[in-house]
């Protein structure tokens, strides 16, 4: 039964903010002085809400049960007291009184129970409900006020104390950035169809740690993987009315709490335990975090925390009050750039870090995280708080470097230590190899680091990462088999999703037997994980894309919570799979491949330069080989990078192919001028997408298969004798 308890409070804190367990003589001081508790006993409660006139602290029992304990304390403009006789495990939610006015922004409406923004652990998932809607649907929309109560079917935050088991944040494996590679995931799509995690356990945190995940994760050489959101997010009316899940995770309602459909029993301790066991096979952990917008969307979205709490403090208005800045597409804009919502966010990427033990953040969204009223700002706020943090200044940060706000392309805007997804690439890439024309000099930079978008105010050619593919659009494997989209499973009618792919059906749309085709397609994404694999910057590889996974032509699974959007280890290539290991194993081997220093073709101390062009014919370039709308190749020699000290100190050379055209004979470079009388060196073989298996010594030239990348390194004049040339391919080679 609910009702105002007449439970005593003392005044507590003002901070932190959210519920903390009490604990000891020394945090208990304010209280003590005032009469409380001095034993340690209940818990502290520190609610942000300026413009309400009452916040209540509601507890649950098991039975649903509701006691509301009225917070009487305001230190400035958080209400706090101090809560004797709650435990770790109490289940709580808040509410919050006040003006009910859309037309000045504030919405709010005692019946709705919210979620507190600083909840560390939720009884379970979030799903829409009719009760969770704060107006009356009229003529007047969100203007009347709906008084019906929503505490049955609103997720209760959960008290929290100290962590238990493995500490995740103990052994952080450390890697430089310019060692990573990063696989990106979705933590159920993962393991949600593998047949060696046991049932029990698939689609959670357990089945990810599990062994047969952990060691195809290690046996491919990735140092680090990218899940996507793991804090707890919201299925939103559209989708639940139309039986779909927001299956990605891209709507958040609480930034703190792990995302409870994941766990088997507890998300706090499952999730930490996943992190230390990662941790200890060398993996790193970045999580994809949404701090741009919630998923109470616009004015006619859910009551669910932030908006009952204080909507025109969380988010940025329009001018009338009543309706939100979009920038995001997703019907409001978190307003990082306030200092009270900015706490709350650095708060948030302080606990991840510190109890789970996460390594780094890929930021969604990123351009509205750093956006102020002027703009999109790279020494705002938000950028100086997060580098000038003990905590999270040297952790990874990766932004996507756009949203949908005026000027919200910002591709090469961030600041230092900020790494960025750099799409060019991807459309670089896809482009080349679908035989664009004129396609040479943009895969150039691109193979580069794209030292134009980035080589600015000390950043490094780490800020770039590299992908072909992600999470949002086509796998690789739908890449070379699809050119068109094919989203009809959203119930979209086939309307949402890029339309502009870039990709390629090779012949067949979907689905083929024909030799030829699956051939191609074949030698086809084999080049292109080449190119990912040997360009300057932090590789991105999507997960499934080593073994062949598609989505039947869906290029926006975002609600597809099934075989389309999992992983599927049914049919898995495990030659393509071996290629994959054989690459990142080749990078992981050869520093050329992986500086921090832009290169230009600017001479080392040892007289060679460290970027030279080549054609087939051994010769460098001209300008209008650069323009050539019928070339068809380019080649590079690779050495570490002049004036740099750790590129100075590396040894040795690497040439790389890339040939989207057909068969060609490739001169191989010397080190010396023709006539210098100094030996050519010998290159050994490390990879050639067309002839995934072969290997061996090459001297003088090579024969290039069609649509292909071929990677040689420089092998010390030494090492010559049992050089083999290369000729026409065998007949049949792939």
């Amino acid at each position: 039964m609910s009702g105002a308890a007449e439970r005593p409070v003392t005044p507590g804190r003002s901070w932190p903010l959210g519920v903390t367990v009490c604990g000891g003589a020394a945090g208990d001081a304010a209280d003590g002085a005032a009469g409380g508790d001095p034993a340690g006993d209940g818990v502290n409660v520190a609610v942000w809400a300026p413009e309400a006139t009452l916040v209540e602290f509601c507890l649950f029992d098991d039975e649903g049960s509701e006691e509301r304990i009225p917070l009487p304390y305001r230190d400035g403009e958080v209400w706090h007291a101090r809560v004797p006789g709650v435990s770790v495990g109490a289940r709580y939610g808040l509410r919050a009184d006040g003006p009910n006015d859309p037309g000045t922004g504030r919405r709010f409406n005692r019946s709705k129970l919210l979620v507190d923004p600083y909840a560390p652990s939720l009884d379970r998932p979030l799903r829409w409900d009719p009760l969770m809607a704060g107006y009356a649907a009229g003529p007047d929309d969100d203007l009347a006020l709906d008084r019906r109560d929503s505490a049955s079917v609103v997720p209760k935050g959960v008290v929290t104390g100290a962590a238990d088991g493995p500490d995740p944040s103990s052994n952080r494996p450390g890697h430089e950035l310019a060692d990573l590679v990063i696989y990106e995931a979705h933590l159920k799509g993962l393991t949600a169809t593998h047949p060696d995690v046991p049932d029990e356990l698939r689609g959670t945190y357990a089945g990810m740690a599990h062994p047969a995940i952990v060691e195809h994760l290690v046996s491919l050489g990735v140092t680090a993987v990218e899940l996507l959101p793991l804090q707890a997010f919201f299925d939103d009316q559209y989708l639940v009315e139309k039986g779909l899940t927001n299956y990605w995770g891209y709507q958040p309602v609480a930034w703190f709490a792990p995302e409870p459909r994941y766990a088997r029993e507890d998300a706090d301790a499952e999730l930490r335990h996943l992190v230390h066991t990662l941790h200890a096979a060398g993996i790193e952990v970045i999580v994809d975090v949404v701090y741009n917008h919630t998923g109470e969307g616009d004015e006619l979205g859910p009551t669910l925390s932030l908006r009952g709490l204080h909507n025109t403090g969380y988010y940025r208005l329009l001018d009338d009050g009543r309706h939100y800045v979009n920038d995001t597409g997703t019907g409001n804009t978190a307003a990082v750039e306030r200092p009270m919502v900015l706490r709350l966010v650095l708060d948030s990427l302080r606990h991840w870090a510190e109890r789970y033990g996460i390594d780094g953040f890929r930021f969604d969204l990123a351009a509205a995280v750093g956006r102020t009223d002027r703009g999109f700002d790279p020494f705002g706020a938000f950028f100086q708080a997060v580098q000038q943090d003990p905590v999270l200044g040297g952790l990874k940060l990766i932004a996507e470097p756009w949203d949908l706000g005026p000027g919200g392309y910002q591709l090469g805007r961030f600041p230092h230590p900020w790494s960025e997804w750099n799409d060019r690439f991807r459309d670089g890439v896809r482009r080349a190899w679908r035989g664009h024309p004129r396609w040479q000099g943009d895969l150039g930079a691109r193979l580069l680091g794209s030292a134009h978008l980035f080589e600015h105010a000390g950043r490094s050619a780490t800020a770039s990462v590299n992908f072909i593919t992600a999470h949002d659009g086509f796998t690789l494997a739908d890449l070379v088999s699809y050119s068109e989209k094919h989203n009809e499973a959203n119930l979209e009618d086939n309307r949402d999703g890029h339309d502009d792919n870039l990709s390629d059906n090779l012949g067949v749309e979907g689905p083929s037997d024909d030799e030829g085709v699956v051939s191609a397609r074949a030698r086809r994404a084999r080049g292109m994980l080449a190119t990912l694999m040997v360009s300057q910057g932090v590789p991105m590889l999507l997960a499934g894309d080593e073994i062949g996974n598609g989505q039947g032509g869906n290029n926006n699974a975002y609600a597809q919570d099934n075989k389309v959007g999992w992983v599927d280890w049914s049919a898995r290539d495990d030659g393509l799979r071996d290629f994959v290991r054989r690459l990142v194993d080749v990078r992981r081997r050869l520093p050329v491949l992986r500086q921090r220093t832009f290169l230009h073709g600017r001479e080392r101390a040892d007289g060679l330069r460290d970027v030279v062009w080549r054609r087939a014919d051994g010769e460098e370039p001209t300008a209008e080989d650069w323009q050539d709308p019928h070339g068809c190749l380019i080649a590079v020699e690779l050495r570490g990078a002049a004036g740099d000290p750790r590129g100075e100190a590396i040894d040795g050379a690497v040439f790389v192919i890339v040939n989207v055209g057909g068969d060609v004979d490739v001169a191989m470079p010397g080190e010396a001028g023709e006539g210098s009388g100094l030996r050519a060196p010998v290159w050994r073989l490390e990879i050639d997408s067309a002839r995934p298996q072969d290997e061996g010594l090459v001297e003088g030239g090579y024969r290039v298969l069609a649509q292909s990348v071929v990677v040689l390194s420089a092998v010390p004049s030494t090492s010559g004798a049992g050089a083999v040339r290369r000729g026409a391919a065998a007949p049949g080679s792939l």
